[in-house]
């Protein structure tokens, strides 16, 4: 008995990867999701790859993930493959305290963020 599959919202030339609980705030994250939207994936792996940003290695991770399941699940050459969509989201904040001068408190926020990429096989130009 069960509810019924939902119906893929991607296209066939499309396949998708996500990680919810990346460690750092959204606003970071979106600095490295901006500079690989749009670009080959061949290209985008390389800048991640020489990016200093410490959160450059988890964006790698989900992108080899989208490039992985767009070969293994969707049968798409991964030469032709583009990063369509990369877009990030705020997920849970854990709130920590660190005592201070004069028994008061600091409040520590340790913020984690949603990734979501989306690679599309480049269409045949004629």
């Amino acid at each position: 008995m069960g509810k019924k599959a939902t119906p893929r919202s991607l296209t066939d030339e499309q396949a998708l990867a996500q990680n919810n609980m990346l460690r750092g705030s959204a606003q970071k994250l979106n600095l490295l999701a901006r500079m690989i939207r749009g670009k080959k994936v061949s290209i985008a792996l390389d800048e991640l790859t020489l990016s200093p940003k410490k959160m450059s290695v988890d964006v790698k991770k989900v992108l080899m993930s989208a490039i992985a399941n767009a070969e293994n699940n969707h049968g798409l050459d991964i030469d032709q493959l583009i990063v369509k969509e990369a877009t990030v989201g705020k997920a849970l904040v854990m709130k920590r305290f660190m005592a201070r001068a004069k028994g008061r408190v600091g409040r520590i926020r340790k913020p984690f963020s949603k990734l979501r990429i989306i690679v599309e096989q480049e269409k045949e130009s004629a």
